[in-house]
């Protein structure tokens, strides 16, 4: 029991921080490919030291069948990263986290092609009333045509390359999590190298002492810590009381959004924002007969 509310709490601590990370992407003044790229190299080398200090060894001989599996969410985590961090860039954290919370109602809609899953009555009702959400965070009068818009657009192809993510990680069998994790951070390097390069070069030196800060605050407790709190957490607790629990991340963002950044939400937005996460939410904790 204890075991189990400590990982309760971790989970909860995981989401939470996960929740603030717009605030410190915006002190970061390098591009979204370069601070993707720094992310993935920040927590690869402290997972990588965390593996070893536990000696948790990388079965590559079990998963080698499964390497480009890893090799193609590790290529969308990192194209998902960077449609989020260009999101922050055009809109508020609010609505570009809202935005990209739509990767739930994305997997739902797919999972019936992929994996021949019938939609139930309650699922469709989810997949309609969040993309109604999503109309009412998009189609208010103060946003429509501007850089709010731009923004939300950047935050749906985050949602869609994070849903590729998900998608990808149900055909992997054999790989544990944190393991998982670690290689496609990975694989996210090897491709993010080379479009930065392509894209303009590092320019790390341009960072002064609080964008240094900064960027270590998301590569190491943003990604590289907390990966390893939520997927040691994910071992100890059901999925439906995870599932739950991983709504504190928006709810946290859309906080940290008004009060702390002073970003302002239009009633309208709220409300979508409400539909989007209520909805998938109500999916979420569907009765297993119904999924």
């Amino acid at each position: 029991m204890k075991k189990r509310t400590d990982a309760r709490w971790m989970l909860v601590a995981s989401m939470a921080i996960f929740g603030t990370l717009g605030v410190f992407v915006r002190n970061i003044p390098v591009s979204s490919g370069e601070l993707a790229l720094y992310r993935a190299v920040l927590a690869a080398a402290l997972i990588a030291v965390f593996l070893i200090v536990t000696k948790q060894n990388i079965p590559f001989s079990k998963i080698k069948k499964e390497i480009p599996l890893l090799l193609g969410s590790g290529i969308a985590m990192g194209i998902n990263w960077i449609l989020l961090f260009e999101a922050y860039k055009y809109t508020t954290v609010s609505v570009a986290t809202l935005s990209y919370y739509f990767a739930p109602v994305i997997v739902t809609a797919v999972c019936p092609f992929l994996f021949r899953e019938k939609l139930t009555g309650r699922q469709i009702l989810c997949f309609v009333m969040s993309t109604a959400g999503l109309v009412m965070i998009t189609g208010t009068g103060s946003i429509a045509g501007g850089r709010d818009l731009i923004g939300i657009g950047f935050g749906l192809g985050a949602a869609v390359f994070y849903a590729a993510v998900i998608l990808l990680n149900k055909f992997i069998k054999h790989v544990e999590g944190i393991h998982r994790t670690f290689l496609q951070f990975i694989a996210a390097i090897v491709v993010l190298f080379p479009y930065v390069v392509w894209t303009g070069g590092s320019r790390l030196y341009e960072l002064d002492e609080i964008g240094w800060l900064n960027l270590l605050i998301v590569g190491l407790v943003h990604t590289g810590m907390t990966y390893c709190m939520y997927f040691s957490a994910l071992k100890e607790l059901p999925g439906q009381k995870a599932a739950i629990l991983s709504y504190i991340d928006p709810l946290v963002a859309v906080v940290v959004s008004v009060t702390v950044l002073g970003e302002i939400m239009t009633a309208e937005q709220a409300v979508g924002g409400m539909l989007i996460l209520g909805f998938t939410l109500f999916n979420e904790i569907a009765p297993a007969a119904e999924k």
